[in-house]
């Protein structure tokens, strides 16, 4: 379970990692008075994607008026499928050095992993791996001090950031520990009047120890467009394509994904309609793909369990009662897959029974190609 940013800082604080003072608001009226109190500040997206910055998530306010009107813009907002309902107003740093680091568990060697980096303020993912320190931890030994020395010497810290830095590594696997953490991140790791401070954080909660942290406030995790596909009782992740596509298996939805991608688009959602769901939640699930407004739609059905006159059903009824206003590429195999076609033929809708042709055309009609 991920935790939204001011939650991670909380616990941060409360392990004596240093964060910038700040505080939750969810009105422009309290976002002037976090300024008046604070002074400058940073306005941030309390939603939990990655690079919120890029997205027009964080923002600056220097006095309170500014702080109204940012807030009044940023609340209620759709940032990456998720809509802006509280904001973290964060007293403004004078940043003079981004560093990163982590703690988080390595499944290929079934171990802690503690990872840092002086170049933070990035996705870990973009630092070439020879600029990333990387220490194993033993469970049985944990994080004594000698292992945040060994880290800071690796990325060259000196004087007063050594020490802190050392200290703050040890505390960092103390929440890895005592939270039972899948992830705790610090980044960027800022150098302040030269002290560190905690800039942003990241912490995800295990959720088979969950049962153990009834103290944790539960987090809706998804987007508003996942948590609708997910009450339907079908799994959906939303990427970020323009074709977007619907498929029977976690299994075939992967492949459909490949299958864009090899004709140059890019899928929109990964939604694995199940095995054997009936006409109305396909109905349904199909209705949110096309709320979505995507440039084309692909239906990809290996029919078993599912019936293919089944899908070819919702797929009528969702053209009939609220129109489907983007191009549909259906594709059709297995059970009942005759009467599918001969439904969907009646609707002036192709059905192909091979899943590249099918991919490819969906790509071009994505790219308005006739």
């Amino acid at each position: 379970m991920k935790q939204y940013e001011y939650m991670a800082k909380a616990v941060l604080a409360d392990h004596g990692i240093p964060i910038a003072p700040g505080r939750l608001v969810d009105s422009p009226e309290s976002a002037a008075q976090a300024v008046r109190d604070l002074g400058p500040v940073a306005l941030k997206a309390q939603v939990l994607v990655g690079g919120r910055g890029k997205a027009g998530g964080i923002r600056f306010a220097a006095t309170p008026e500014a702080g109204a009107t940012v807030a009044g813009d940023m609340l209620g907002m759709m940032l990456k499928g998720y809509r802006v309902e509280k904001l973290y107003a964060e007293q403004k740093l004078s940043i003079e050095k981004e560093l990163y680091v982590s703690v988080t568990t390595d499944r290929n060697t079934k171990s802690p992993l503690v990872m840092a980096s002086a170049s933070g303020g990035v996705e870990i993912e973009e630092v070439p791996d020879e600029k990333i320190v990387k220490h194993h931890v033993d469970p049985v030994v944990g994080v004594l001090p000698y292992f945040g020395r060994e880290m800071a010497q690796a990325l060259g810290l000196g004087q007063t950031l050594f020490k802190e830095f050392s200290d703050l590594v040890v505390r960092l696997y103390q929440i890895y520990r005592d939270q039972d953490a899948e992830l705790v991140e610090i980044n960027p790791l800022a150098v302040v009047d030269g002290h560190l401070v905690a800039a942003d954080a990241r912490l995800n909660i295990d959720d088979s120890a969950l049962y153990r942290h009834s103290e944790l406030p539960r987090v809706e995790e998804g987007s508003e467009l996942e948590q609708r596909v997910q009450e339907i009782g079908l799994a959906y992740v939303e990427l970020e394509g323009d074709i977007a596509i619907m498929a029977n298996g976690a299994g075939m939805a992967m492949a459909t994904i490949d299958a864009i991608e090899y004709f140059g688009g890019k899928p929109a959602n990964f939604l694995d309609a199940g095995g054997g769901a009936s006409v109305e939640p396909t109905a349904e699930a199909l209705g949110v793909l096309v709320s979505m407004n995507p440039k084309a739609i692909l239906v990809n059905i290996f029919g078993g369990i599912t019936r293919c006159d089944d899908v070819a059903k919702a797929i009528v009824q969702v053209k009939n009662t609220r129109g489907i206003s983007v191009p549909l590429v259906v594709r059709l195999v297995g059970t009942n897959e005759q009467e599918g076609v001969e439904l969907l033929n009646r609707e002036g809708i192709q059905a192909y029974s091979v899943m590249a042709d099918a991919a490819e055309q969906a790509v071009h009609m994505a790219k308005g190609a006739r």
